[in-house]
């Protein structure tokens, strides 16, 4: 079904076959216990052997450890990871790319020698931290303010809903350098776990994406260098707004593989599962709604691999971007209903797989599409 969409001696479909049996072998065997402790205990581990496969900076530069491949191949490891646990899958997003994918594009030579490699590899975590309690997609409402003091910045304020907050070792935070400039007085820096203080509150209980640690950070007269702004002083927004249609695209291969992981627990259960004499599957009705979750996932898949193409050439467009994560997220929704209707009462068990799948998408979409239609 995806030799349209890539060819069958591509590097993409290989990278695909790749990571595909490593998630299955690796990470597959313990996604239902992180989803029910709400805890990812060999996160570290897995995290290193990520870093060994190359796909932890799949879009960084060799010369900093880096793959040096494009978004086609980032999506498709985004899928696949989330084929078998979005919720990890919303982890490694975090990392390689709101964080190790910002440093690329907005690092100074210093910075990316200082910390890709390790990030890389899979020795440090990264994250991305602007929401606020009061401030989330409204990012110059923001309240963290940074003040500068001979050759430092002092950060005084708080982060929340932080993806891999509780793990990171190395964040790029957003805050206020000249509060009265609104939009043109944020900047954004490379903060680093153990920082005098720089510190992290409670790990929140989600209601779905459990396992992808998140927390909130505190920042009590945290000293930061001045060398660790990233890109220009009063220019973090502009950090933001780069990164942010990259983001949303990579992003949106999440729904991807929760609609897959659905045709793949579903499809099988309709050609066992017997009522009235035959397999459902012979029903109608289940193969109507076989064929609407297929079609809504293939389109999807176009979707999201045409303008990932289309962003390695350099021809990004906003619109699309902000399209393609709110059209993958809204089909996935429908796709995780449908699979749930076509188990009927054998899902209807608090962790049954298709009813975690659906908690992880709300997640997903509550987290990143509530407010896309703002930009479209």
């Amino acid at each position: 079904m995806l030799l349209f969409l890539l060819s069958p001696l591509s590097s993409a479909l290989q990278l695909r076959h790749t990571v595909q049996r490593f998630f299955r072998e690796e990470l597959a065997p313990y996604a239902s216990e992180i989803d029910k402790s709400n805890e990812f205990k060999g996160m570290r581990e897995f995290w290193k052997k990520m870093g060994s496969l190359g796909i932890l900076g799949i879009t960084a530069p060799v010369e900093f450890g880096g793959s040096g491949l494009g978004y086609l191949d980032h999506v498709i490891v985004m899928e696949e990871i989330s084929r078998v646990s979005a919720a990890v899958g919303l982890s490694y997003g975090a990392h390689s790319n709101l964080c190790v994918n910002q440093l690329v594009r907005n690092g100074n030579q210093a910075q990316k020698e200082k910390y890709l490699p390790k990030l890389v590899s899979g020795e440090h975590v990264g994250a991305l931290a602007m929401s606020e309690p009061n401030a989330g997609s409204d990012v110059v409402s923001m309240k963290l303010r940074a003040r500068k003091e001979g050759n430092h910045y002092v950060l005084n304020g708080n982060k929340f809903w932080i993806t891999n907050g509780p793990d990171a070792d190395v964040l790029i935070v957003y805050g206020k350098t000249e509060p009265e400039a609104a939009a043109r007085g944020i900047t954004a820096f490379i903060v680093e776990k153990g920082m005098p203080g720089f510190s992290t509150a409670q790990k929140l209980d989600k209601l779905g994406m459990r396992g992808s640690n998140t927390c909130e950070l505190i920042f009590e007269d945290c000293k930061i260098p001045e060398e660790n702004v990233l890109g220009s002083l009063n220019k973090g927004v502009y950090v933001l707004m780069s990164g942010l249609d990259l983001e949303r695209l990579v992003l949106s291969a999440g729904p991807l593989g929760i609609m897959q992981a659905v045709l793949d627990f579903a499809v099988p259960y309709m050609h066992v599962r017997e009522a009235f004499g035959q397999k459902i599957g012979h029903f109608q009705l289940m193969q109507s709604k076989m064929a609407d979750m297929y079609t809504r996932l293939s389109s999807c898949r176009q979707y999201v691999y045409n303008v990932a193409r289309a962003c390695d050439k350099s021809h990004n467009s906003s619109m699309d971007c902000a399209g393609v994560i709110l059209y993958c997220a809204e089909n996935a929704t429908q796709v995780a209903l449908d699979g749930i209707q076509c188990l009927g009462k054998s899902q209807t068990t608090v962790y049954h797989k298709l009813n975690v799948l659906l908690l992880q998408h709300i997640e997903y979409y509550r987290k990143f599409c509530s407010f896309v239609t703002n930009g479209l």
